[in-house]
């Protein structure tokens, strides 16, 4: 296609599989650069257009919207360096979320492996704490159905036993490591159930797929973005 082939809003909304109001959004964004305009007000998109188009998606891809906004942004305000800044957060990002993953992976097996041993119990206070967190995220973690704290006779308190302090600490690693609230009561319905560490092993298995994936459209969107501000053809998925 050349360059300059005049392209209409819905060629663009065709390549990226959106609707046209999307592409004038895009537009209005800064997502996409300036497109000048007939003598009758239609707006000229060309090539680049679908090139900024395709970059941009394959950025949400890899990095989410906010950031491939603030990407392409930058790219067309002539702020490349700034542009590659956001890239390199963006996977050193990653490369934390992988480190913290496997530490939170070998604590989450020590926590399972331990026995609750006789211990006093701990109030909803003592028990935040404990934990760093703040007492609302244990009344949501209760709300949840993931803790089940008894109350005390008389004043009504909550009363946290040795297996409820393990759980609690089990759901702070998962949503430290950002597994969503119905994971998270997988893991422990499994292990109270069975004693079975499986569904744990599963869930770090999968978040750690989740984060490959991940890499892999960073991946593939750098390379886009390479291929937009150079003007070189992006290389074919399936090239050596």
């Amino acid at each position: 296609m050349s360059p300059k082939a005049r392209l209409r809003p819905v060629d663009l909304a065709r390549a990226a599989g959106i609707s046209t109001q999307q592409v004038r959004n895009y537009l209005d964004a800064g997502v996409l650069p300036p497109a000048q305009r007939t003598e009758t007000g239609y707006r000229c998109f060309h090539d680049r257009h679908l090139r900024a188009l395709l970059t941009y998606r394959a950025l949400v891809r890899g990095f989410g919207i906010h950031t491939a906004q603030a990407i392409m942004r930058a790219v067309h305000a002539d702020e490349l360096p700034k542009a590659l800044e956001l890239i390199d957060a963006g996977h050193a990002a990653a490369h934390e979320q992988r480190r913290s993953l496997d530490e939170i992976g070998a604590a989450l097996e020590a926590v399972a492996e331990q026995d609750p041993a006789p211990k006093a119990d701990m109030r909803i206070g003592d028990l935040a704490a404990h934990l760093g967190v703040r007492t609302s995220a244990l009344r949501v973690w209760e709300s949840e159905g993931l803790l089940a704290p008894e109350r005390e006779r008389g004043t009504g308190y909550r009363c946290y036993r040795a297996s409820d302090v393990r759980d609690a600490q089990m759901i702070h690693m998962l949503r430290q490591g950002r597994y969503p609230l119905p994971q998270v009561r997988h893991v422990l319905d499994e292990l109270r159930r069975t004693g079975s560490r499986e569904a744990l092993r599963e869930a770090i298995a999968q978040r750690r797929a989740e984060l490959t994936t991940r890499a892999t459209a960073m991946l593939e969107a750098a390379s886009h973005l390479h291929a937009y501000t150079t003007g070189a053809q992006p290389e074919p998925r399936d090239a050596p």
